[in-house]
C-alpha cells in the first residue's frame, strides 16, 4: 500500500481534528501525519518550508447568510492576508494561515454553521448543489433538502473517511442548463418521466491526468431514494475500489474495468438489496460548463443575479460589500457556484438596475462573456504541484480580451490549470489550457538552459451537448503569448461562426488543424477568414 493508505489505517483520518489543538499549541505539525490535515480541509502551501497553510471551507447547498459571509471575510482579513477565493466546488479557500490559527478559525466557522470536515482527503467531498435550486422556474424540484441530507449522511461521516481516493457528488434539477454531473463520481439529475419527478444517475466521472466522463447507471429513482443510492454507490467504491496504485484509485477506473452494468449489479445486490427501476436519460445542457450568468427570473417573480468574481478571487472588502447588497436588494443570502462565481437571489425587478450598478463599482458586475465563463486554479502562487502561474495571468488576459469580445452571442468557456491534475477542468472547456514547463535557451548555443512556462491546448471539450473531453492539440502556447493565442481564436470564431453556433460546433466544422498553436501564432496565413 502507499504511504497514505498505511497512514489511514494507523489513524482514522477524522481524528486529525483531535490533534490540531496540540499542533497549534506546539506551533508545529507532526510531519508523518501532515497529509491527514486534508481531512480537515487544510493543505501545506507552497513553499513547504515556510510553514503556511491553505484551507477550504464547505458551503452546504451553496448558500450562506450575509452575516456568515462577513465572518468569512473577517477570517481572511485577520489570518489570511486579505485573500479569499471561491473555488470550483462552491467552497471558500483561505491562504497564508499558520497552524497556530487553525483552532480559532474553526471556532469562528462553527458559529456560522460552516466547517471544513471532509473538504479534502480520500473521502466524500463537498456535495455540489445547483446554485439555482429553489429559484429557477425551470427546475423540477428544489434539491437543497436532498443535498443537505446527502452532505450530512456521507460527507464527514466516519463510514466514508477511508475511501481509495476523493469522491465527488453533484445534484441538480435543471439538467438542460448544467452539465457538471459528467465530471463527478456521482451525478443526480432531476427530470420528469410520464408525469413523475425522479432522478437520472450518472457514475464514474473524473478528470485529472486521464479524464473519464461519467456514464449512466440506467436508472430512474425517486427523490426519497437519492441519499440511499448515494450511500450504496459510495460504499461499493469504498469496498471494491483500487488501493495499491493511487493513480488508478478513482471510481472511474473501477467502472472502466467492471463496466457500468456490473457495477450497478454490485450496488443493487450487495448494498441495496433490491433492483433499481430502469429509466431514460435526462435532457442535456446545450452549452454546459459555465454558470447561468447575468440576471435571471425566479419562479416567484423575483430575480437572481449571478456576478463574476474574475477567476474566483475576491477580498474581504468586496465580500462585506456583497453581504450588504444582499440585505439591501435581496433577503440577506448569497450563493457560490461551481464556476468560481457568486449570486445574489431574491432581487425585485425594479431593483435590478441599481444592484447591477453597485456591482459594477465593485468590478463584480454580471457578465455574459468571458469574465463569468473563465476559471483558473491556484497555480504556483500557492500550490506545490503547479508548474505555472495562473490566476493573475488569466485575470490580466480577461481584462484585455473582454472589452474586445463582449459581442459574443454564445458562452465561451476558458479553463486554465497549472498542471495535469485538472483542478479547473481544462479537458471540458472550449479552450482548456494545461500548464507545463519546457527547457529553453536564450538564443541557442552555449547559453544557460532555463525553464519556460507553457500551456498545452485542449480544444472544444464539452459537458453540455457534445459530452466529450477536448482534443489535445499538437504544439504549445508560451505563457507570454497566451493572451495573443486566445484573442486570435476568439476573433476567428466571431468572424466565421454562424448565428447561435457554439464553439464546439464551430471547431468540429473547421477541424483541429485550424487551431494549432503554431498555425495560430506563427503561421504564414491569417487565422481570421482562412
Amino acid at each position: 500500500m502507499s504511504d497514505i493508505e498505511t497512514l489511514k489505517k494507523e489513524l482514522p483520518p477524522f481524528q486529525i481534528f483531535d490533534l490540531i489543538p496540540q499542533y497549534a499549541a506546539a506551533g508545529a505539525i507532526d510531519p508523518e501525519k501532515i497529509d491527514l490535515l486534508k481531512w480537515a480541509g487544510v493543505y501545506p502551501q507552497r513553499p513547504l518550508e515556510d510553514g503556511f497553510l491553505m484551507m477550504r471551507v464547505k458551503v452546504p447547498t451553496a448558500e450562506l447568510s450575509s452575516d456568515a459571509l462577513r465572518v468569512v471575510a473577517g477570517i481572511a482579513e485577520d489570518y489570511g492576508r486579505g485573500l479569499l477565493d471561491v473555488t470550483d466546488r462552491q467552497a471558500f479557500q483561505f491562504h497564508w494561515l499558520r497552524i497556530q490559527d487553525i483552532p480559532a478559525i474553526l471556532d469562528r466557522l462553527d458559529t456560522i454553521g460552516l466547517h471544513t470536515r471532509g473538504a479534502c482527503g480520500d473521502t466524500v467531498r463537498a456535495v455540489i448543489a445547483s446554485p439555482l435550486a429553489g429559484l429557477d422556474a425551470r427546475e423540477r424540484i428544489d434539491v437543497r433538502p436532498l443535498a443537505l441530507a446527502m452532505e450530512g449522511s456521507l460527507s464527514g461521516n466516519v463510514e466514508f473517511e477511508d475511501l481509495p481516493r476523493k469522491f465527488k457528488i453533484s445534484i441538480t434539477a435543471t439538467p438542460e442548463l448544467e452539465g457538471i454531473h459528467l465530471i463527478n463520481d456521482i451525478g443526480f439529475l432531476a427530470h420528469e418521466v410520464e408525469g413523475e419527478i425522479g432522478f437520472d444517475v450518472w457514475v464514474g466521472g473524473g478528470l485529472g491526468a486521464v479524464a473519464h466522463l461519467s456514464k449512466r447507471l440506467g436508472v430512474f429513482i425517486r427523490p426519497d431514494e437519492v441519499v440511499e443510492v448515494g450511500r450504496a454507490i459510495a460504499g461499493a467504491y469504498r469496498d471494491h475500489g483500487y488501493r495499491l496504485n493511487r493513480k488508478k484509485a478513482r471510481l472511474k477506473y473501477l467502472i472502466k474495468d467492471l463496466g457500468v452494468e456490473k457495477f450497478r449489479e454490485i450496488v443493487e445486490t450487495e448494498y441495496l438489496g433490491r433492483k433499481l427501476r430502469d429509466g431514460p436519460s435526462a435532457p442535456v445542457a446545450r452549452f454546459g460548463g459555465s454558470d447561468v450568468l447575468g440576471v435571471n427570473p425566479q419562479h416567484d417573480g423575483l430575480n437572481y443575479v449571478v456576478l463574476s468574481t474574475t477567476v474566483g478571487r475576491i477580498n474581504p472588502e468586496k465580500a462585506r460589500a456583497l453581504a450588504d447588497l444582499s440585505e439591501r436588494y435581496g433577503k440577506g443570502v448569497v450563493r457560490t457556484s461551481a464556476f468560481q462565481n457568486m449570486m445574489i437571489p431574491h432581487v425585485k425587478t425594479e431593483d435590478v438596475d441599481a444592484l447591477v450598478a453597485e456591482l459594477e463599482l465593485l468590478d463584480l458586475a454580471p457578465k455574459a462573456t468571458l469574465r463569468g465563463t473563465t476559471i483558473a486554479c491556484t497555480g504556483t502562487q500557492f500550490c506545490r504541484l503547479a508548474h505555472t502561474e495562473t490566476k493573475a495571468r488569466v485575470a490580466g488576459m480577461i481584462d484585455k480580451l473582454e472589452p474586445l469580445h463582449s459581442d459574443l452571442d454564445v458562452p465561451f468557456v476558458i479553463n486554465l490549470t497549472g498542471c495535469s491534475n485538472a483542478c479547473t477542468r481544462y479537458q471540458v472547456a472550449d479552450l482548456g489550457f494545461m500548464g507545463a514547463l519546457r527547457q529553453n535557451k536564450d538564443g541557442g548555443g552555449e547559453e544557460e538552459v532555463y525553464e519556460e512556462e507553457v500551456y498545452n491546448v485542449h480544444l472544444a471539450g464539452s459537458i453540455g451537448q457534445a459530452q466529450r473531453t477536448g482534443a489535445k492539440l499538437k504544439g504549445i502556447v508560451p505563457a507570454v503569448r497566451l493572451t495573443e493565442y486566445t484573442d486570435k481564436v476568439l476573433t476567428d470564431f466571431k468572424a466565421n461562426k454562424s448565428e447561435g453556433e457554439s464553439f464546439v460546433e464551430y471547431a468540429d466544422r473547421r477541424g483541429n488543424e485550424h487551431f494549432l498553436p503554431d498555425t495560430v501564432l506563427d503561421g504564414q496565413r491569417e487565422l481570421v477568414g482562412a
